[in-house]
């Protein structure tokens, strides 16, 4: 099984406050996405910039969740723009001499 990576970041055009509350709303949802084992919530607020670092079991996983509802509501979102979401694979050796949650 290969992990997979995926890198989002968008703008965000609510305070840092309003869009910590309304991602609260989905925090529920993400976790129970089919193969994603866990999300980092990131948000750059003087620069109104937000995204995650999201690890899935496998690309199966990561296409299923780019090409799913979830997704699709957040791209929708009105406060939210200039999305742009990157996969990778995982360099597991090199991860693992680092500590990461992996």
């Amino acid at each position: 099984m290969a992990e997979k990576i995926l890198q989002v970041n968008f703008k965000f055009s609510v305070t840092g406050a309003e869009y910590e509350q309304a991602a609260s709303l989905l925090a529920e949802e993400f976790a129970k996405v089919a193969g994603l084992r866990w999300k980092i919530w990131l948000m750059n607020e003087s620069e109104s910039e937000a995204g995650g670092i999201y690890l899935f079991d496998d690309e199966a996983s990561l296409q299923a969740y780019l090409e799913g509802p979830l997704c699709a509501k957040v791209k929708g979102h009105p406060a939210l723009s200039e999305m742009s979401a990157k996969p990778f694979d995982v360099m597991a050796g090199l991860t693992a001499t680092t500590r990461g949650p992996v």
